[in-house]
């Protein structure tokens, strides 16, 4: 490969519009906590029967992207496909970006953020919420310690074996993360083996439509090329990965309709469901799925057929689906009432066997936005004060055949 040249982003009045609006939506973000924090949960939507509301929803979308978008630089340094080692600083940083904002509004939502010290410091190891302590906080050092690895030339031998621990420490962190559902076994939504590998999937396909998004706004930003060749490569796997959430998302729900101790859940997620089975159609399937299926498999003319069009409109639709599902799998599976006896109908004043509502707060979504804008200023940050995006990113011509050499002079013989 020719040699890379990485180049910060340049203080432009364009840097510091982006920056002001991502402060402004960050601070507005901290009031959403800061009013949480000191009126209590009773201003937001949540309630005794759906504890984590809108926030969380927010929080496990960042932590699960943050695990994929870290998955360029992998594909880089362990599967060793050179075209995407241009992009593996970036991949890193975002996906420090990302955890570190789920993580914040995480601990904002508890609350009492300041008993965190509490969490980090007595553990129940039979409690995945304590493992995940040690998986989130190693991730940050681990992928800290990548990133140093990738822009120190001297040290890029350690490069290769950092970039296989950060790849299987993301598949063990995104296994915790989806087996804090798939452990609920109280849920009759959650109870199942296969949360931890379709977390794994989903972590690909929304960390890459991060990715995307965020590479095509840098060079956008900044005039840098980006080529179709690379682009096309992109929009290829974010293909494969869409599919493959989809399949599992089909294998799930397939499973459950096999067991009759999850007939009711799911036919209130695809059926009976209302809102939550309107999203799931709609939200989670149609444009989180079929949508940027079309869009990266069915190329087309003018400025939509090009690759960065259609990386765009599908990356959008990605995350609009990510959203949609991850928030039918946390609000709607509290919503279902728990299964307090098997097969008898429990009814009650407090609720027993009604559908929970929720709506969220705009507290909530506040807070919600305000994590995502933390993760964005950590990575423009990233961008404008370190050389880790490369100063172009063109397809590089084919290399011209090479030209035979001369034929060697006969030797004259001397007289």
């Amino acid at each position: 490969m020719p040699r890379i040249t990485y180049k910060s982003l340049p203080a432009t009045r364009g840097f510091w519009t982006v920056f002001l609006a991502l402060g402004a939506l960050l601070l507005i973000g901290l009031v959403c906590a800061l009013v949480m924090e000191t009126a209590g949960h009773v201003v937001t939507g949540m309630n005794n029967q759906i504890v984590w509301g809108m926030p969380h929803v927010f929080a496990v979308f960042l932590i699960v992207a943050a695990s994929g978008a870290l998955n360029v630089a992998s594909i880089a340094s362990v599967f060793q496909r050179a075209p995407y080692k241009p992009l593996a600083p970036l991949s890193a940083l975002l996906a420090i970006g990302l955890l570190v904002g789920g993580l914040v509004v995480l601990v904002l939502d508890l609350g009492r953020p300041d008993r965190l010290l509490v969490a980090m410091t007595t553990y129940n190891f039979k409690s995945i919420f304590a493992w995940n302590i040690f998986l989130y906080v190693g991730f940050l050092g681990v992928a800290g310690f990548y990133l140093w690895f990738l822009l120190e030339p001297r040290l890029a031998r350690i490069a290769k074996p950092a970039g296989l621990v950060a790849f299987l420490w993301r598949l063990v962190l995104t296994t915790g993360t989806g087996s804090i559902f798939g452990f609920l076994v109280a849920r009759q939504a959650y109870d199942a083996a296969i949360m931890a590998p379709l977390f794994i999937v989903m972590s690909f396909s929304f960390g890459l439509a991060i990715f995307t998004l965020v590479l095509l706004a840098a060079c956008r930003a900044d005039g840098r090329p980006l080529g179709e060749e690379l682009l096309g490569r992109l929009g290829r796997l974010q293909a494969i990965f869409v599919a493959v959430v989809l399949y599992f998302t089909a294998v799930q729900h397939l499973t459950n309709l096999y067991a009759a101790e999850h007939a009711g859940i799911e036919r209130f997620i695809l059926l009976d469901g209302g809102v939550f089975t309107a999203l799931f159609w709609l939200g989670q399937v149609l444009i989180g799925g079929v949508l940027p299926l079309v869009l990266l498999l069915h190329g087309g003319s003018g400025a939509w057929g090009a690759w960065s069009g259609r990386l765009l409109a599908a990356g959008l639709l990605v995350v609009v689906g990510g959203l949609t599902q991850v928030y039918v799998i946390i609000i709607g599976g509290q919503a279902f009432p728990l299964v307090l006896f098997p097969g008898r109908q429990v009814s009650s004043s407090f609720f027993d066997g009604v559908v929970n509502g929720y709506v969220p707060s705009g507290l909530e979504i506040g807070l919600g936005i305000g994590g995502i804008a933390l993760a964005l200023v950590i990575v423009q940050l990233g961008l404008g004060l370190l050389q880790l995006l490369p100063e172009s990113l063109a397809d590089t011509a084919p290399e011209s055949p090479l030209e035979p050499e001369p034929e060697p002079e006969a030797a004259t013989a001397e007289p």
